[in-house]
């Protein structure tokens, strides 16, 4: 009988397929991984008989939602009865929440939007895609309500997703919007990075108002020949001036000169409001340069709607001029969100304070000089009140903790952390506090620093207070290997540590999408470079990898840096980010307010970047030293260029 069963179970094995046999056995986490390969190789008989396995695993929901997601992107109609059994089991889930999307986008492609729409509402977060296909599920099924919301956010969808098209060109159709709202488009479009999203658009123009695609091609492709050529009865039609239009924005990204040339030679036979926008997208370019014209031309742009972009850059360039008036003014006519942010609060408060305003300028500064930002800490600094040492976090309790450490999703994150399977961890923690109160953040923190797992403690933290639990957020980690070359270098230890938790939030294997790896995120040339300086003969890529040989690169890089940067931490620090050459090729002709050198660099996640290293180096250092530090000092002046 035994020789039988054995004989049977050989021959059930003989009829999978050779990876569905070579799953057979596996148990723990190997069965977990088996099943994350088999759904990333499409293997789906090793998928379907690993999703059978009964013991108890907390990865086990990951099994069967990969199991399903790939039934979903088989031909054959989707199992319902599963879908729905596994929205009931895992109910509340990240899980359930990605097996929606992924649901509602096979029933966009199968066209089943009566179906859309009765899934749809479940979704807690929806992305843009998956909004743009309710709004094309709901205009099939007769809701042509949907019209006036895509109407009103018009302007908003520039840079939709392509599953916004149809809802966008059904607004277009019934009249809601017309040729100037398309032509706005169209300028968006080939201001941006990829204007050949313009090309769709041009479609959408009336019959006989669209220019001809090569002339189109050659405007946006030649821009300086293009204009250079133009017939003198180019302005006739307004295709014709829309082109002459795209061409100067499109020249103006690499020869700015030559644009504003170009724009003055043809601005007769430009209508004003054309004329105006042309100065709104030179002033922009500008302002990235950090060119004394860019206030100039937000001038002469009047009254022209401006991009959120632009209006930020009408500041700061006013701010690089130290134009005062106009730096209040820009402000003052921004949208009312945008005039509540920190940085809008502050420049103001500085624009009243440099008018004479005094009383008005402590007002605005009250409003953010509780918060530990970098506007906050200056904003309370203006106030007499330096940063002082902060007091610690909270008590965690042990009832909050129990929350903590039996919460699934926490559970499900902490298996996944252990697996290396990251970016699945980090999405499972992160939505597993949502929603949640700041005792229970807190203890999460706890638990993620307990398991190691730094960036996580200090997101948690910080997300149950921005303004609270230093001492969760501000890790000093791996301080044996840290300070060490620290003290060799010659280095302040609490700008190494905020330029450090900027960088990697402390994670040992973190790797950019550039090729940055480790604590301190080192490129592999600019490893390779340091060791040569530094004579470590053995250097090699891997190396980077090593936490001691990573921080031992790190450190003599910002060394190097420091002292080619005028030994200035503003300066090295946004050329660490974005390399020593930019760093000196943004300092002005005269000496420069560090707050405004940080405030002007014209890279977006430079930009941020020196402004969090800083205020992460003032509150570590009122930690590590004990007494109150200054922002503002840290900040200092920067000299004029060479």
């Amino acid at each position: 009988m035994k020789q039988f069963l054995w004989g049977a179970l050989a021959a059930g094995l003989m009829s999978l397929n050779g990876g569905a046999a070579a799953q057979v056995g596996k148990t723990g986490d190997d069965r977990i991984l088996a099943a994350r390969d088999a759904v990333r190789n499409g293997d789906r008989a090793s998928l379907e008989w690993l999703a059978t396995g009964t013991e108890g695993h907390v990865l086990n929901p990951y099994v069967r939602y990969w199991l399903l997601f790939n039934k979903l992107a088989r031909p054959e109609p989707p199992p319902a009865d599963e879908l729905a059994d596994f929205f009931l089991r895992e109910a509340g889930s990240m899980l359930a929440e990605r097996l929606r999307g992924d649901w509602l986008r096979r029933m966009a492609k199968d066209g089943d939007w009566t179906g859309y729409l009765q899934l749809y509402p479940d979704l807690q977060a929806p992305d843009q895609e998956l909004r743009c296909l309710n709004w094309t599920a709901r205009l099939m099924t007769g809701d042509r309500s949907v019209l006036d919301e895509v109407a009103r956010q018009w302007m908003e969808l520039v840079d939709s997703h392509t599953a916004c098209e149809t809802a966008l060109r059904a607004t277009l159709s019934a009249g809601l919007v017309g040729a100037d709202e398309v032509w706005w488009r169209i300028r968006r479009q080939v201001e941006g990075k990829n204007p050949g999203q313009a090309r769709a658009t041009l479609a959408w123009l009336p019959v006989g108002n669209a220019p001809q695609s090569a002339a189109f091609e050659q405007a946006i492709g030649s821009p300086a020949a293009y204009l250079d050529r133009l017939p003198p009865n180019f302005a006739v039609s307004r295709a014709g001036r829309e082109l002459a239009l795209a061409a100067i924005v499109r020249l103006a990204r690499d020869d700015l000169a030559g644009a504003y040339g170009r724009l003055i030679r043809l601005q007769d036979r430009l209508e004003t409001g054309e004329r105006a926008y042309a100065y709104s997208a030179l002033a922009l370019r500008a302002a990235f340069a950090q060119q004394a014209e860019a206030v100039a031309w937000f001038q002469a742009a009047g009254n022209i709607p401006l991009t959120a972009e632009q209006r930020a850059w009408r500041i700061r360039s006013a701010l690089r001029a130290a134009d005062w008036p106009a730096v209040r003014q820009a402000i003052q006519d921004l949208t009312p969100n945008e005039q509540n942010e920190p940085d809008w609060i502050y420049w103001l408060a500085r624009a009243h304070a440099a008018e004479g305003r005094q009383a008005e300028a402590e007002t605005l500064y009250g409003r953010i000089a509780d918060q530990a930002s970098f506007y906050g800490l200056l904003a309370a600094e203006e106030l007499g009140r330096p940063f002082a040492p902060p007091v610690r976090s909270g008590t965690i309790t042990a009832a909050d903790l129990r929350r903590a450490e039996t919460d699934p999703g926490l559970l499900r994150a902490l298996a996944l952390f252990r697996l290396d399977m990251r970016t699945e961890g980090v999405r499972e923690w992160n939505w597993s506090l949502r929603g949640q109160d700041e005792a229970f953040t807190l203890a999460a923190a706890r638990i993620a620093l307990d398991n190691g797992i730094y960036d996580r403690a200090i997101n948690s933290a910080e997300r149950g207070n921005p303004n609270g639990n230093f001492d969760m957020r501000f890790l000093t980690p791996y301080r044996q290997l840290i300070e060490p070359q620290v003290r060799s270098q010659g280095l302040d230890l609490s700008w190494v540590y905020g330029l450090m938790r900027q960088e990697s939030r402390f994670v040992v294997p973190a790797r950019s999408s550039s090729g940055a790896q480790g604590l301190m995120q080192v490129m592999p040339a600019t490893g390779k470079w340091v060791a040569g300086k530094i004579g470590m003969s053995s250097y090699h890529l891997g190396l980077l990898s090593d936490p001691n040989t990573n921080v031992q690169l790190g450190t003599n890089y910002m060394r190097l840096i420091l002292e080619d940067l005028d030994n200035h931490p503003v300066l090295a620090s946004a050329g660490y980010n974005a390399g020593p050459s930019r760093a000196k090729r943004w300092r002005d002709a005269k000496p420069l307010e560090g707050a405004i050198y940080a405030e002007t660099i014209p890279f977006d996640e430079t930009r941020d970047y020196v402004k969090k290293v800083m205020t992460n180096t003032v509150i570590y250092a009122a930690m590590l030293e004990g007494r109150p530090q200054s922002l503002k000092n840290r900040l200092g002046t920067i000299a004029p260029r060479n």
